[in-house]
């Protein structure tokens, strides 16, 4: 019934009910990546245009809104992924007992919080095209290049819903979350180069934005919008499909202990 190294594509089953469960509610989560980036667009460029002035990014001159529409995308896709598998998840496994519920079928732990990684990464990435699509209409975005933006939204959904689900496997209640939201995400939320350019820190903090899975997905998404990028693009994805891949298997390791009692 837990077999731990037993995996199928039974897991897609858990992914449908989630999908499911997220029909009855998607009228409201909708409206979030819908109106988000226009409120942001439009509070950045009234209230930075004249404080801010053009900023230099990958040699070229950017506005202040054009700089941050981009990583807009990306953070959107690290809350909705994030919040999935910790919150979400844990209120799946701790107080609803869903995942107890599904180990009394075929199906095994590893398919169970799979499901669940790859749940998040879909969500996110439903975000991530709605925010697109806002975003190419007030001539943020690039298109078609900003079609690009769709996959690699949904590898950063992997990466956020993998290490999510990690901390779910080693907090001990809800309220522990608070932990790796202020010493994990919010750091990184600050110093990804989502509201100004990694270039401008010193030397030590470049160094700390690039462990940052964060960093990596704003600098792809802002190829794919603006055509252009600070570091390489193919070492930001080969590092977040790294990050995934560790915090998966971490991930599975830690709900193994948590749920085989």
């Amino acid at each position: 019934m837990t077999s731990r190294g037993r995996f199928s594509w039974l897991f897609l089953r858990v992914w449908y009910r989630n999908l499911v469960v997220y029909r009855r509610i998607w009228q409201v989560n909708f409206l979030v990546p819908l109106f988000e980036p226009a409120f942001y667009i439009l509070a950045f460029s009234l209230g930075f245009r004249n404080l801010v002035g053009d900023i230099s990014y990958a040699g070229m001159p950017l506005t202040y809104t054009q700089f941050i529409a981009p990583a807009l995308i990306a953070t959107a896709v690290m809350w909705n992924a994030f919040f999935e598998t910790t919150y979400s998840s844990f209120v799946r496994m701790y107080y609803q007992r869903t995942y107890h519920a599904m180990l009394a079928t075929p199906l095994s732990i590893d398919e169970i919080i799979v499901a669940e990684v790859v749940w998040s990464g879909t969500k996110a990435c439903a975000a991530a095209v709605i925010m697109l699509a806002v975003l190419t209409s007030l001539g943020f975005v690039q298109f078609p290049l900003g079609l690009a933006g769709v996959p690699l939204a949904f590898l950063g959904g992997l990466a956020f819903g993998a290490i999510g689900m990690f901390f779910t496997g080693i907090i001990p209640t809800i309220d522990m979350f608070n932990l790796p939201m202020f010493l994990f995400i919010t750091p990184m939320f600050l110093f990804s180069g989502t509201f100004f350019p990694v270039s401008a820190l010193p030397e030590w903090a470049q160094t700390v934005s690039l462990a940052f899975p964060l960093y990596h997905l704003v600098e792809l998404i802002r190829l794919v919008a603006l055509g252009s990028m600070e570091s390489s693009p193919l070492f930001s994805a080969l590092y977040l499909v790294a990050f995934f891949l560790v915090f998966l298997r971490l991930s599975l390791f830690a709900m193994r202990r948590r749920l085989i009692q």
